[in-house]
């Protein structure tokens, strides 16, 4: 069963910036669409930004259009979210998903951004923007 592991959250300033990884220790990632969904205390999971398995389709939530670019490298099978201009409302824990696309056109990253949902799901890392 494919595993993923989330690092790179943290506490940081209103204005700052942090880098999230998502990665599936002896896994490949290459058939899965990824996405990084957020949820704070009292609210509902919100998918923040997705990307298709070739890295060639994106889709952000508008809360954080223009301040987060998600990327991947399938050759090291990790999938990044660079998060700028931290505000504090993008505190909250925030979980990487992969959703299996291989042969499945009608699962889009648009889609699996605004439900959200994917086949399998990492434990989160929690990020705190705080002064």
């Amino acid at each position: 069963q494919l595993q993923l592991v989330e690092s790179g959250g943290g506490l940081v300033q209103p204005g700052g910036s942090l880098r999230l990884s998502c990665a599936a220790p002896g896994f490949t990632l290459d058939r899965y669409a990824i996405g990084w969904f957020r949820q704070a205390p009292g609210k509902e999971r919100e998918g923040a930004s997705c990307v298709s398995s070739n890295g060639e389709t994106t889709y952000y939530a508008d809360s954080v259009k223009g301040r987060f670019t998600i990327s991947r490298d399938n050759a090291k099978n990790t999938v990044y979210l660079q998060m700028n201009s931290l505000k504090p409302e993008d505190t909250g824990a925030y979980y990487c998903a992969a959703l299996d696309t291989n042969g499945q056109s009608f699962r889009t990253v648009q889609g699996m951004c605004l439900m959200p949902y994917g086949d399998y799901y990492g434990r989160g890392t929690q990020v705190t923007v705080s002064s």
